[in-house]
């Protein structure tokens, strides 16, 4: 091991750095094994028939902006570093939903670089726009890297989405658990075309320090997200234009994750997730409407 890769430092300079931008196109099977992976039945997720195909999942962008979130870690990241990454942060704001026929292109950059608890926090930008040029998804994505030090907090002029505040409550207004497979992040690896083995590798789990590999932040993510849309929003994930969540836990394999239904404000819905132990796995969770 080399002195600098000992002392474990990522340096403020990667702010700025970007990638782009990244053309994906999408199609019916991609949508659907999406929902599919996440256990849902609606009709509406797979309705081949409908004039503008089957609807996209709220959360459907984390796909189509895995390859630039990639880009951007090879760019910016030592590669013996990725595995110390976890997702910690998401923050999506829907312009328009996603269809079919869109052919879609993705710019990535990092915007933040700040210390946190346990290592650097890493903010990048990924701004989706359509062939046309207009804007379809905006998404601030956290990673921290555990372990890793910086020397302070380091921003680009680009401003951070604003955050909308979940409605305070102390009570739970609805929860639902939520069965999660065995396998779940196999499924969930191919059917969203997003692949990190430290989900589905036992070995590459154990090298990063965990016991077994455990659910992508992603997929928990959306299966609460299903979940609120069932209960608060008559079940129309086109209703859904913004979401915010820090992540709190991993899940590991099978287990139940209990979605809750914090407080609610207008068109802001509050909501967390815990585990089978009551411990947060998601948490400050809010869906705008």
């Amino acid at each position: 091991m080399s002195g600098s890769e000992a002392v474990r430092e990522i340096p403020g300079s990667i702010a700025g750095t970007e990638v782009g931008a990244l053309s994906t196109s999408l199609d019916a099977r991609w949508l659907m094994s999406y929902a599919a992976a996440l256990g849902l039945d609606d009709p509406r997720y797979f309705d081949t028939l409908a004039k503008d195909g089957p609807i996209a999942h709220p959360l459907f962008s984390v796909c189509y902006e895995w390859p630039a979130v990639l880009a951007l870690r090879a760019k910016a990241v030592r590669e013996s570093w990725v595995l110390l990454g976890v997702h910690s942060t998401h923050h999506v704001v829907i312009h328009r939903p996603p269809t079919v026929a869109d052919r879609l292109l993705t710019r990535a950059q990092i915007i933040a670089v700040r210390p946190s608890r346990a290592g650097t926090l890493v903010v990048a930008r990924l701004s989706t726009v359509d062939r046309n040029g207009r804007p379809v998804t905006t998404t601030d994505y956290g990673s921290v890297y555990r372990g890793v030090a910086t020397e302070g907090e380091t921003r680009v002029q680009t401003e951070p989405l604003a955050r909308p505040a979940p409605p305070a409550s102390s009570e739970t207004r609805w929860s639902a658990p939520v069965a999660v497979g065995p396998r779940a992040a196999h499924i969930y690896s191919e059917c969203a075309r997003i692949w990190n083995p430290i989900h589905t590798d036992i070995a590459v789990a154990r090298s990063a320090g965990l016991t077994a590999p455990i659910l992508h932040g992603s997929a928990t993510l959306a299966l609460a997200v299903s979940q609120v849309v069932q209960q608060d929003l008559d079940g129309d994930p086109a209703r859904v234009r913004e979401i915010a969540v820090r992540f709190t836990g991993p899940i590991f394999m099978p287990s139940t994750v209990t979605v809750r239904a914090r407080g609610r404000a207008g068109d802001l819905f509050a909501f967390d997730a815990v585990d089978e132990r009551g411990e947060p796995v998601l948490s400050d969770g809010v869906l705008r409407a």
